[in-house]
């Protein structure tokens, strides 16, 4: 599991190469009804409360569509913008902001919207120990940007992919043949990586922990049951990490992390966001 530290990815110019093909093409011919040489300013407007969150892909698009355009951001990623607020000014040729406006607020709006929902569910845990993960459950060609969003957010990032660390679940097991096999595999494949497995009883929490699970996951457990696993986890000569999964909303997650579990995944980090409201409006 990474730090709670928010480093920018080092994919940003390949993301944002890839919507600006996607929206530009071979040229904006809407622009093209604007003089070459018309200068304007503008400003873009949160229409509505939010965790900012984007700036830096909203930089990297002037870079790459509009190097003519300045930009002064009002407010940084992680900051609470109220309602009505001027979040950036901009400065510069009209036909080269008008080219960068939508995929500058595609951006912001998107990933504002998953910071702002992860801010929400990191308030509800206040200063306990437990962590909010995210999980792979992001927008495609996003993902690091969203876990960054996450990360902005006040929240904690699960593994990046299929790559840097074993997630064991019920189908794993089942093709395995046990849940003992499908751990002695994994450290057969790569000792050194995280090995997590998924389990939905006590008996099965038993049995992994038993093997010696670096993380294991609750799936879908009642309270009772996580309190149970806690104890247990306690009392044995090589306790695990314990992080719960499934039917997490907010109502119930308060409770959730009074468990004492140290991780709650939360796949509504990334799936569920509502992206914020934005606008970009030229001066008169």
């Amino acid at each position: 599991m990474s730090e709670n530290v928010v480093n920018l990815p080092a994919d940003i110019a390949q993301t944002v190469r890839i919507a600006l093909a996607e929206d530009v093409g071979d040229g904006d011919i809407t622009a093209m009804l604007v003089a070459a040489d018309n200068q304007m300013s503008a400003t873009i407007i949160a229409k509505e409360a939010a965790i900012l969150c984007g700036t830096a892909w909203a930089d990297e698009v002037l870079r790459q569509i509009a190097p003519e355009v300045s930009c002064q951001w009002q407010f940084s990623d992680g900051d609470s913008v109220p309602a009505g607020s001027v979040i950036a000014n901009l400065q510069g040729n009209a036909r080269q902001l008008l080219t960068a406006e939508r995929s500058m607020l595609n951006f912001l709006q998107t990933l504002s919207g998953t910071a702002t929902h992860a801010n929400s569910f990191a308030k509800l845990v206040g200063n306990s120990t437990v962590r909010i993960l995210d999980t792979r459950k992001t927008l495609p060609g996003l993902r690091m940007a969203q876990k960054y969003a996450v990360r902005t957010g006040g929240c904690h990032n699960h593994r990046t992919g299929l790559f840097d660390a074993f997630l064991i679940k019920e189908n794993h097991i089942h093709a395995c043949g046990s849940i003992a096999a499908a751990i002695r595999k994994a450290r057969e494949i790569a000792a050194d990586k995280p090995l997590e497995i998924e389990v939905e009883s006590l008996a099965e929490f038993k049995q992994a922990l038993s093997h010696g699970a670096d993380i294991i996951m609750l799936d879908e457990f009642s309270i009772a049951d996580i309190a149970e696993a806690v104890k247990l986890n306690k009392s044995h000569k090589h306790p695990c990490k314990i992080e719960v999964s499934g039917n997490v909303n907010a109502k119930r997650l308060p409770s959730l992390a009074a468990t004492g579990v140290d991780y709650i995944s939360i796949g509504a980090l990334t799936k569920h966001l509502k992206a914020i409201d934005l606008s970009m409006r030229f001066n008169a």
